[in-house]
């Protein structure tokens, strides 16, 4: 009878397993996207950020910058990718067994791995936004 269940099971389970691989595969494209956006618009500003660490800014209130930008896009980002996830549950839940398509915890964890991620992200563009000499940046263009 097991067998019998493994062998019935065996489509649902390979879905699953193929929908996790391309999730994961998923948030490691997002991350490397968006450390590309934030290190192109941390270099379109090494103007502005040479200015304010000349007028005594500290660095940690660059990193700060660079950050707090990160996480208003992401977090836009995901309030509208959440209200259209709210509107296409009806799809989904014919492929779910055992539990809702208007699943809090899910959309909690698929948000908070997005804030996580952003962070790791944008932390290297934000240290180097913050170790930006000065006088070099005000001397470019």
């Amino acid at each position: 009878m097991q067998e019998q269940m493994d062998d019935d099971l065996l489509q649902e389970r390979l879905v699953a397993i193929l929908s996790g691989f391309f999730g994961v595969l998923a948030l490691l494209l997002a991350s490397v996207g968006l450390y590309g956006v934030i290190a192109y618009a941390v270099a379109r500003r090494t103007r502005e950020i040479g200015i304010r660490m000349a007028l005594g800014a500290p660095r940690t209130h660059v990193v700060g910058i660079v950050l707090r930008d990160a996480l208003v896009m992401v977090l836009t980002g995901s309030l509208v990718g959440l209200c259209a996830a709210l509107a296409l549950t009806r799809l989904a839940s014919a492929f779910l067994y055992g539990m809702t398509p208007r699943d809090p915890a899910t959309f909690v964890l698929a948000i908070s791995m997005l804030v996580v991620v952003t962070v790791l992200a944008s932390y290297i563009p934000a240290r180097r936004a913050s170790n930006v000499d000065p006088m070099v940046a005000l001397r470019e263009e």
